[in-house]
C-alpha cells in the first residue's frame, strides 16, 4: 500500500504540474511572439542594420523563446501520458525534456540578471543615433524612421546637450504631440522596457521552479514504477509443460 499510495500522490501532483508547465510554455510563446512582432519592438529593430545593435537581441529572443516553449509543452505532454500509462520510457523522456528546458532557462535567467539593462541600452543607442543624424540633417530617410519611433512610443524628442532640438521635434513629432509629451523618448523607452523585462524575469523564475519540480516528480515516478514492477514480479510461478 505504501509504494502505491506514494505513486498515486506523485501522479496527481505531476498531472497538475504538467498543466501549469503547459500554460507557462504557451505564455512564453505568446510573450516571444508579442516581443518579436509588437510595434514598439519592430520599429527599433527595422532601423537600418549597419547601425542597429538591437536587431541581434530582437531575433535571438524570439527563437530562444519559441524553442523553450516547445520543449516545455512537449515535456508536459509526455509527463501527462507517462502518468496515465505508467510508462517508464515516457517518464524518462519527460524527465529529459524537463532537463533540456532547465538547461535553456538557467542561461536565459543568468543573462537577464547579469545584463539587466543591455536591452534598454541598445534600444536607446539606436534612438540616439537616429535622432542625432536627423539633427545634423545627414539623411532624410532617418527622419521617417524617427517619426515612426515617436508615433509608436507616443513621445517626442529628447533632451540634448548639443543645442536646441525644437527643429527636430517640429519635423518628426505628430501634430500636437510635442506639447502633450511629458517625458522625452529615452525615458519613455526605458520605462516601457523596464515593465516588459520585469514580466520576463517573473515568468522565467516561475517556469524554472515548476521545471525543477517536474524533474523531481518524473524521477520519483520512474523509480516508483520500476520498483513496483519488480515487486509485482516477485512470488509468481511459471508453469512449464514436461
Amino acid at each position: 500500500m505504501g509504494p502505491r499510495c506514494g505513486m498515486r500522490t506523485a501522479k496527481c501532483q505531476l498531472m497538475a504540474t504538467s498543466l501549469c508547465i503547459m500554460l507557462l510554455g504557451l505564455s512564453i510563446a505568446t510573450l516571444s511572439t508579442v516581443t518579436h512582432y509588437g510595434l514598439r519592438f519592430t520599429v527599433i529593430s527595422d532601423i537600418s542594420p549597419e547601425s542597429n545593435s538591437y536587431r541581434v537581441i530582437h531575433h535571438a529572443a524570439f527563437y530562444i523563446g519559441i524553442c523553450l516553449s516547445m520543449t516545455l509543452i512537449l515535456a508536459a505532454l509526455l509527463s501527462s501520458a507517462a502518468t496515465v500509462r505508467e510508462s517508464q520510457c515516457l517518464t524518462a523522456t519527460g524527465f529529459f525534456c524537463f532537463a533540456l528546458a532547465f538547461c535553456g532557462l538557467i542561461p536565459a535567467a543568468c543573462w537577464r540578471y547579469a545584463r539587466s539593462t543591455e536591452v534598454e541600452d541598445r534600444m536607446m543607442d539606436v534612438y540616439d543615433l537616429v535622432y542625432e543624424e536627423v539633427r545634423r540633417n545627414i539623411s532624410s530617410f532617418r527622419r521617417h524612421e524617427l517619426t515612426a519611433i515617436h508615433e509608436a512610443f507616443l513621445c517626442c524628442g529628447k533632451r540634448s546637450p548639443f543645442g536646441d532640438t525644437a527643429a527636430v521635434e517640429h519635423k518628426t513629432c505628430p501634430p500636437g504631440q510635442a506639447q502633450a509629451a511629458r517625458q522625452d523618448c529615452l525615458r519613455e523607452i526605458q520605462g516601457f522596457l523596464k515593465k516588459h523585462m520585469d514580466l520576463v524575469s517573473t515568468l522565467l523564475g516561475i517556469t524554472i521552479c515548476f521545471t525543477v519540480y517536474g524533474m523531481v516528480l518524473t524521477s520519483f515516478l520512474w523509480f516508483s514504477i520500476h520498483f513496483s514492477n519488480n515487486l509485482d514480479r516477485k512470488g509468481k510461478y511459471i508453469l512449464r509443460a514436461r
